[in-house]
């Protein structure tokens, strides 16, 4: 029999009504509410609570997560994995059960998303298919990124290595960042770019279709430097009438 404060004996059971008690608590629940009513906000999909319980794996991926987690934390081995393991069959979708995963975050699709150990993604994040958190080597300690709170990372997006992402930060679809964001940033290209920095960007979370192609602009601006530079050859090269008669005069 254990003591409790005031000396009183608990049950043997205590420590195990205890862990149930804090599972169904607001610290395990609230979370899960808030993931599920930031999908009916980013998601013009979402018609009713039916579809987002069973037919949103991005859901799914992180209500099996937050129990992993749950278990991770405190100590549990083995079973974390395997639940993690069986998220990633069921949705596509791989959480490692250390990563740290604020409230409020919707995995839109989510096929293909892979998530850290030591990932770290703040509030209200929104995340596209195909998205990976990861490492870039063999390293031990804090490997994966750290993402700010209201991120939006794209479809394809590759976020890499032990690196922070600031808040309110939109990546491209495709990109590849391997260094320092700083808030208020939208990053694009491979590896990305830095394109704006804006306190309020004028970018949708939905509409990628108005981030800048960094790309297709500096093909722009060479393909308009070698017009330049053609246009000065062949004035050097053929000189005008003008200028013929006035060698002629000489």
């Amino acid at each position: 029999m254990q003591q409790s404060l005031d000396g009183i004996e608990n049950p043997p059971d205590s420590t195990h009504t205890s862990l149930l008690k804090n599972l169904f608590s607001g610290v395990f629940l609230e979370p899960l509410l808030s993931d599920f009513l930031i999908i009916f906000e980013r998601d013009p999909a979402a018609r009713n609570w039916l579809e987002v319980v069973f037919c949103y794996p991005g859901f799914h991926a992180i209500c099996f997560y937050r129990f992993a987690h749950w278990l991770h934390c405190r100590g549990v081995v083995f079973f974390p994995r395997l639940i993690s393991h069986l998220a990633r069959f069921l949705t596509g979708i791989e959480i490692h059960p250390g990563a740290v995963i604020g409230k409020g975050v919707f995995i839109d699709h989510g096929m293909g998303v892979v998530i850290g150990e030591t990932a770290i993604v703040g509030d209200y994040a929104l995340i596209y298919q195909g998205v990976t958190l990861g490492g870039t080597g063999k390293e031990s300690g804090k490997r994966h990124p750290t993402v700010g709170n209201h991120v939006v990372v794209g479809s394809g997006a590759k976020v890499l290595g032990n690196i922070q992402v600031g808040d309110r930060v939109r990546i491209g679809a495709g990109s590849v960042v391997l260094r320092d964001v700083p808030h208020n940033c939208t990053v694009v290209g491979v590896p990305g770019r830095i394109i704006t920095h804006k306190p309020k960007a004028d970018v949708s979370p939905l509409e990628h279709g108005k981030l800048p192609d960094m790309e297709a602009d500096v093909i722009r601006s060479l393909l308009l430097r070698i017009e330049q530079l053609e246009q000065k050859l062949q004035t050097l090269t053929n000189p005008t009438k003008e200028q013929e008669l006035l060698t002629k005069d000489k």
